[in-house]
């Protein structure tokens, strides 16, 4: 049986590395640049940034900014008619994975016009064409979009978030530019954060998880840890430039072996009450964690995890106290960062329990869970993360 691997073509790392953007613009042949980026970004002079390397050597763009935290619909087919208009040749999206996410979609409409209600783009696609090329340079620590072949546009009508999995949506370059992420707020370097953590640790126990994914995502794990405090409470350099890497290492590994139930549960509260994905992750993830952990499998893999942080004592532990180090630690690192809101802070009411179990159950996210999960679960969860 064979086992499956995409990742993108190129990545640049280090500071500075937008500079090589148009180097790469220019001996790849595009001619103009549809540049996909959000207001707060514009605002706060991050997206300059990057229009100054285009600027520098005369590459025309024109700009999109009508980007929503959580996408919608209305934001990619807009993002479509913007980026017809433009006559351009090549998106660059500059930001986090709203951003990406959105050019992502627009790319695969951009060359897919039968999908054009994008709402067909929902779960595994199969679009026929590869989309539009992107360059990606993201602006936060988290959800690796740059590297993987997956995105997450919102169904506003519906209150549902379509996870859509497509490999022709895979930028052809992603530059990861630590300068770019360090002006990030500290509550959003913390939730981006326990982004790519929530990555890394159901990447890790998923179902498909293979010998490659496993060496992407422990260092991941290892590597958030390490840093992921030092980047959002101290602006580190160093700690900020690996929290970059460390969510990109993460995006390897899950693009290619799926998420679980934390995801499954998180979009439904991004959907209805618009929750900050990461926020919702790093709220979800330790009650999932603890469920997820009654499974003796997985508990032996939550110890792997807890050798390779700095629990070498874990080798020797039941696997009870695996699972209650493991959460602790979890909610630790959250705590160390700043998150310590619960889904009843943002607006979450028992009476919604059961639409929003009725809508995980249905989240492409749910089969890759390692413990087999029913509505009735999904309600308790919920239950419990309050």
């Amino acid at each position: 049986m064979s086992t499956k691997f995409v990742l993108n073509e190129t990545s640049y790392f280090g500071k500075g590395a937008r500079e090589e953007l148009a180097g790469e613009i220019k001996n790849r042949g595009f001619k103009k640049v549809f540049l996909v980026s959000d207001k707060a970004l514009v605002e706060a002079g991050v997206t300059k940034k990057v229009e100054d390397v285009l600027n520098n050597s005369d590459i025309p763009y024109e700009l999109y900014d009508e980007i929503k935290p959580n996408p919608t619909i209305k934001n990619v087919t807009d993002g479509v008619a913007a980026c017809k208009k433009s006559k351009a040749d090549l998106i660059v999206a500059v930001g986090g994975g709203s951003s990406i996410d959105t050019a992502k979609g627009i790319s695969i409409v951009m060359t897919n016009p039968d999908r054009a209600d994008i709402k067909s783009l929902n779960g595994l696609s199969n679009t026929v064409n590869r989309g539009m090329p992107i360059i990606a340079l993201p602006t936060t620590a988290g959800t690796a979009a740059e590297v993987t072949i997956n995105y997450v546009i919102t169904d506003e009508e519906a209150e549902v978030k379509m996870v859509c999995v497509d490999p022709n949506d895979i930028p052809i370059l992603a530059i990861i530019d630590s300068e770019l992420m360090a002006s990030m707020p500290k509550g959003l370097a913390a939730a981006t954060g326990m982004d790519a953590l929530t990555h890394a640790v159901e990447g890790y126990i998923t179902k498909a998880h293979n010998e490659m994914s496993d060496m992407f995502h422990m260092k991941a794990i290892k590597m958030i840890f390490k840093y992921l405090a030092r980047a959002v409470n101290d602006k580190d350099d160093e700690a900020v430039e690996m929290m970059g890497l460390a969510q990109y290492i993460a995006g390897m590994g899950f693009s290619n072996v799926g998420l679980g139930i934390v995801h499954s549960m998180a979009h439904q509260l991004g959907a209805v009450y618009d929750t900050p994905h990461g926020i919702a992750n790093a709220m979800l993830l330790p009650t999932v964690m603890r469920f997820n952990g009654e499974d003796p499998a997985t508990a032996q893999r939550f110890r792997e995890i807890l050798v390779n942080i700095g629990r070498p004592d874990a080798q020797t532990l039941n696997d009870q106290d695996v699972i209650n180090t493991f959460v602790w630690m979890i909610s630790e690192l959250s705590k160390a960062v700043g998150i310590t809101t619960t889904i009843k802070d943002y607006g979450a009411k028992e009476e919604d329990f059961e639409m929003l179990a009725e809508k995980a159950m249905n989240d492409p996210c749910k089969p890759g869970n390692p413990r087999d999960v029913s509505k009735e679960d999904f309600i308790e969860l919920y239950k419990r993360a309050m």
